[in-house]
Formats: structure tokens, sequence, C-alpha cells
């Protein structure tokens, strides 16, 4: 019998000064049983720094034809494609190939290495790819439960996550911005 996913749900207060958004989420997570806490958290986050209407969260790590998050056009055009952890180079070209825009989320203690060993062959494309501090998103990580109220800044590329159980700041440390 397959394991299924842990239901997580997040209501966050998000002021992100950087794009004048200031919006109450209502969010719904599924981590993957194979998932790590800290990569749900992640997707958590990437969501905040890319919130707009119709951007949901996607199998992902349960689907390779799906990103971890996405959003569509109205005339179901792919306008965003978001991964999360250390992809393989061609799987962002093939998304980039079907989405407007494209963005990674780099995290884990290996994301310096993967990075050294990819920026060439992510130069030669036109996508986003951030990094994450790992020991602030084990601290991330840590205050995550099942029902969690979040209050989530961002400001300066920095995103300010409070919750009862305390408070971290994340830099999405830009390592290539497309033109």
């Amino acid at each position: 019998m397959a394991l299924r996913p842990t239901i997580y749900k997040a209501t966050i207060a998000l002021s992100d000064t950087d794009r004048g958004l200031y919006d109450s989420l209502q969010l719904t997570l599924a981590q993957h049983p194979s998932e790590t806490v800290e990569r749900m958290m992640v997707r958590l986050l990437a969501y905040c720094f890319n919130a707009r209407e119709g951007l949901m969260f996607c199998k992902g790590v349960s689907d390779s034809d799906e990103a971890d998050l996405w959003a569509h056009e109205l005339d179901g055009t792919l306008a965003l494609w978001i991964d999360v952890g250390e992809p393989a180079v061609d799987r962002i070209r093939k998304a980039r190939r079907t989405a407007r825009a494209v963005s990674v989320y780099s995290f884990n203690s290996k994301s310096p290495v993967w990075w050294a060993q990819n920026r060439d062959r992510f130069g030669a494309l036109d996508v986003a790819v951030y990094r994450f501090d790992w020991p602030r998103v084990q601290a991330l990580a840590a205050m995550a439960t099942r029902n969690m109220d979040l209050s989530v800044t961002i400001a300066g590329g920095s995103a300010y996550v409070a919750t009862q159980a305390g408070e971290v700041e994340l830099r999405a440390e830009p390592l290539q911005v497309p033109d």
C-alpha cells in the first residue's frame, strides 16, 4: 500500500513590499512521503515570493512532468514554472520551452556544489535561479506545524517569517536573473 502525503494548512499574512502586494493566503500543502519538511517549506516560501492569481502547487516530486508550482494565464498558456531544489539542466531547459518564465529555488547543503557544476549551462537559459541558506531553511522547517499561522514580509529580496514558534529571515540570493 502506497504511503499517503501529509497535509499541512497555512494561513499567511503576506506583505511583499518589493511588489506592493499585501494579501491573506489560505494554503494547503501536501508533503509527499519522500519529501523533507525543509523542501516543503521552501515550496511555501517560493509561493510567497511569487504570489499571484492562478499560482498553484503541483505534483512536483511525484510527477516529473509537472513543476513544484506553476501559474497559467486565462488562455491556458503556462506563464510561470517554479522548481525547488537542484534540478537537472535538461529539466529546466524543457520547462523554459513551455513556460514564459522559469524560476529555481535551491536550498540544501549541496546547493553551492550543484551551482558550481551547472552555472555555465544554466547561463545559456533565460531563467532565474535563487539560493536560500541551508541553516536558515532548517530553522524555517523547525517552525512547521500541521496548521500554521505565519506572517511573511518580503523586502529587498529577503523574507521575514514569523510564527508563534519563532522567526527567521531568509534571503533569496540571486544566482542568475534573466534580462
